[in-house]
């Protein structure tokens, strides 16, 4: 299994997993289905019973729709611009395994015996159920997301103290800096959209900046670089040369990235870099 992918999926489960937002969610989610009992399980269950079912299977799915989603939005990045559209791919796939799992569930519950025909009738109901959690993950967690995104995997916060006067001497031909919170005003490495958002990468740090990616690109100043993709920028002394996979163009960053090169700028990418 390929390092980084496994690293960069971790890295994104340990957002979920550390989210009090995403626990707040789940429980009250769990809380309303027990209380409520849909699915007849109000009258064939006790209150107590009644709980630990919807516990059981909210944990199951949940998990599994994570898990998928999570993998979805690493493995489509170079073919799915939005990462919304990536973990709403990962979220509908996710029903499948989800369907058996609920036939399994009831099984211990109920007793009844699942099928491969029932399962994968509560794999076509689980799709409404995944779609939710998926819309409501994203809107509550979709930054947390897009910065574990972009770190790569070696890289950890810089716990360096900065001094004032490196602050003050920053090269003021990149306005875009002033934006950022001062530990994080360094030399820019490159920009990348996330959704309404334009994340600036320095050399102290990263942050999501409320600013469309066109209006980034004029603050960037005299700093020297190019614009790679619609939704990518770098700066050249950052490059350290290009790669080519199944047909496509990716410029490879010193920090170990790939970054995609989209065809109307390809041809000035190798003319500069190949």
């Amino acid at each position: 299994m390929d390092h980084t992918f496994l690293q960069s999926t971790l890295r994104e489960l340990q957002v979920f997993q550390r989210s009090p937002r995403f626990w707040a969610t789940f429980v009250t989610v769990v809380l309303i289905f027990a209380l409520t009992g849909p699915y007849d399980t109000f009258a064939r269950l006790m209150p107590g019973a009644r709980l630990g079912y919807w516990l059981a299977l909210h944990a199951m799915a949940w998990s599994i729709a994570i898990v998928f989603s999570v993998v979805a939005e690493i493995l489509l990045r170079k073919r799915v611009a939005s990462m919304f559209a990536r973990m709403m791919t990962g979220s509908i796939i996710a029903a499948l395994p989800i369907g058996f799992g609920i036939g399994l569930i009831d099984l211990a519950f109920f007793g009844t015996l699942p099928t491969v025909a029932g399962s994968l009738r509560q794999s076509l109901t689980s799709i409404p159920l995944c779609l939710l959690f998926c819309f409501l993950s994203y809107l509550t967690m979709h930054r947390q997301i897009a910065v574990a995104a972009e770190r790569p995997s070696n890289d950890e916060p810089a716990t360096t103290s900065i001094k004032t006067s490196e602050i003050r001497d920053l090269p003021s031909q990149a306005p875009i800096l002033s934006r950022l919170k001062p530990e994080n005003r360094g030399a820019l490495i490159r920009l990348a959209v996330r959704d309404h958002y334009t994340e600036v990468v320095t050399s102290r740090g990263r942050e999501l900046v409320l600013l469309r990616f066109g209006d980034a690109l004029r603050e960037i100043g005299d700093t020297e670089g190019m614009r790679l993709h619609r939704s990518h920028w770098i700066a050249a002394d950052h490059v350290a040369g290009l790669k080519r996979d199944n047909g496509k163009l990716f410029i490879v960053t010193r920090d170990g990235m790939e970054m995609p090169v989209s065809r109307p700028y390809a041809d000035a990418v190798r003319h500069r870099f190949g």
